[in-house]
């Protein structure tokens, strides 16, 4: 007899990945409170305190620390997990490469917010644009749903390729809001995310290592590029493998980025996170009047679906991009990678930046995007001009 998929919860956000969390059982959790991801953790320490996890949780006094533990739980041979945000994630920054340069497979939930200055709690990207070139897979969220599934993809993807792997979800958008979230049982997850083989272990004295040790001009380079090779060669593969059987699971699908009703549109939206959903609903109505609009939500961003992009997007005649940060004296960052993606197609784009320190986004303001590319009012050569802004007093 076939077993019961899923079961439907009333979950945050938060609520999800810390329910994810419970299921996964990791062996270490490092954690230090930062909102707006604090929820994940009060959630998990509540499981805790209920005998359902027997994670070892250490309250350490800093995210620099929290990271850090984590390096050390994982290099032991640990399977380990956290959750930061926003500074939190900026006090991390010198930990997060070591633990991807010493291909270690944590998993970091991570609720986007806002940095400062000013001082914000409001949920922009502009924290995890920030480390984006940390050596991270970096996965964006569009809902809780997504959030739980996530959760789970990441700890096999880690684990698979032995590369940590951050989860995003908008601050508060998604972060403190109630939604239906389709749950697996425990023994599917475990079943899913199997037992924890790590690559090597500090502790065992049968084969002792040394890690982190130091190199100099002889060997850094190589070192680097072999990192490189294996963030371009190994994990666009293992994330469809890891999808699939997923969604064996699930019946939701799972690769690089969505595309909704992209294929064959003429006008098209790239953006991450929360903001797709109101890109469909106004997608919808466009379709009604018999225009040919669509959106490309990206799911996975580092690292980036270059080829898999231009293909998915070839018969577009404009495409424009929505950022939740800026790159100062820059382009935004999922700009620029877009662009990269399709220099050599005769499509006209365009850059846009909204909802920083968590400006909301209507309907409205999508409408007047796509109507901006319909009216070809897009294609400015001149940087300073290039990118344009939405919801913003200039």
């Amino acid at each position: 007899m076939k077993e019961n998929k899923k079961q439907t919860n009333a979950f945050t956000g938060n609520g999800a990945a810390a329910y994810a969390m419970k299921q996964i059982n990791p062996d270490v959790v490092p954690v230090y409170p930062i909102t707006p991801q604090t929820q994940i953790m009060e959630d998990f320490a509540e499981y805790k305190a209920n005998a359902l996890v027997d994670s070892e949780i250490i309250r350490v006094e800093s995210e620099h620390s929290a990271m850090s533990a984590a390096v050390g739980s994982a290099s032991a041979g640990a399977r380990t997990m956290t959750a930061s945000s926003s500074q939190g994630i900026l006090l991390m920054a010198e930990i997060l490469p070591i633990a991807s340069s010493l291909r270690l497979p944590i998993v970091m939930n991570v609720v986007n917010r806002a940095i400062s200055a000013p001082i914000n709690i409001h949920g922009d990207h502009s924290d995890s644009m920030f480390v984006r070139d940390s050596g991270w897979i970096q996965i964006y969220s569009e809902n809780a749903q997504e959030v739980y599934d996530h959760t789970l993809l990441a700890v096999k993807l880690a684990e698979k390729v032995n590369i940590p792997v951050m989860v995003m979800q908008d601050g508060f958008l998604t972060s403190h809001s109630f939604e239906k979230v389709d749950v697996l049982n425990d023994n599917q997850v475990k079943k899913y995310i199997g037992n924890f083989k790590p690559l090597y272990s500090v502790l065992d004295t049968k084969k002792p290592i040394t890690i982190g040790p130091l190199q100099l001009y002889d060997y850094y380079f190589e070192t680097k590029l072999q990192q490189h090779k294996a963030s371009i060669e190994n994990i666009k593969n293992a994330f469809i493998d890891v999808g699939e059987e997923l969604q064996e699971l699930t019946d939701n699908k799972y690769f690089f980025f969505e595309q909704y009703y992209s294929k064959d549109a003429e006008f098209v939206i790239v953006c991450t996170s929360s903001t797709s959903g109101t890109v469909k609903e106004v997608v919808d109505k466009l379709r009604k009047q018999k225009i040919k609009a669509g959106l490309l939500k990206i799911r996975l961003y580092r690292p980036f679906p270059y080829e898999e992009l231009k293909t998915a997007l070839k018969k577009a005649k404009f495409v424009s991009v929505l950022d939740r940060t800026f790159s100062y004296g820059s382009m935004p960052p999922l700009y620029k990678d877009v662009a990269l993606s399709l220099n050599n197609l005769d499509i006209k784009m365009q850059s846009y930046v909204f909802g920083l320190g968590g400006r909301d986004i209507y309907e409205k303001d999508i409408i007047k995007v796509y109507e901006d590319m319909m009216n070809n009012k897009i294609d400015k050569n001149n940087f300073e001009d290039s990118i344009k802004t939405i919801g913003c007093r200039e």
